[in-house]
């Protein structure tokens, strides 16, 4: 469940050096909604993310899933080792395609919104999934690039039943949703 937001989200690792945007990973965020005895949603995030918009509009993003913040340090470790298994899958990864074009084109204020087909890699396992994105020229010249309604990662799309299964016996709960909605807002910097 709160496993599967990592995927977003998943996101942000590494950096191409050809990329006309960069990440600000300080003004860019990862979140997902954890729903557990049926009734009680928290929302966790990320605190490391990367990422990159090229000249031809192709987007990486990047999740580092060990910086993964439920705000409870025991719950933080639960999902790394039980059910992201960062030892062996330290991030997700989503690549997109947006028009590069209409990006360079934009003017501060500008912004529009699209269906993005896109490909999230979580667990070992790619996944084609759309979203629909709002993209936004910002006052100083940068991107943001968002969600428009949250994404819903189902944990048996990415072999992660297991793990949720995993935390709720850990937890002594009755129930553990295995599908959990994320968002995320990225903001992406001109390259000099």
């Amino acid at each position: 469940m709160k496993k599967y937001v990592l995927c977003f989200l998943s996101l942000w690792l590494a950096f191409s050096a050809q990329a006309d945007w960069q990440l600000n990973s300080d003004k860019s965020s990862v979140n997902f909604v954890s729903i557990k005895k049926s009734a009680i949603a928290e929302v966790h995030g990320f605190k490391q993310l990367s990422g990159s918009i090229k000249a031809n509009g192709e987007v990486e993003l990047f999740v580092k899933l060990t910086s993964v913040e439920t705000n409870i340090a025991i719950r933080n470790e639960r999902m790394k080792s039980l059910l992201f298994e960062v030892g062996e899958f330290a991030s997700a990864k989503i690549v997109a395609n947006i028009d590069g074009a209409k990006l360079k084109a934009m003017k501060a204020g500008d912004f529009y919104q699209d269906d993005v087909a896109m490909v999230l890699g979580l667990h070992g396992i790619d996944k084609k999934i759309t979203a629909v994105m709002s993209v936004v020229k910002l006052s100083d010249g940068s991107i943001r690039v968002s969600s428009v309604h949250p994404v819903i990662i189902a944990a048996q799309n990415f072999a992660l039943s297991a793990g949720v299964e995993a935390l709720r016996v850990v937890a002594n709960l009755p129930v553990i949703s295995t599908a959990v909605p994320v968002t995320f807002s990225a903001v992406f910097t001109e390259s000099d």
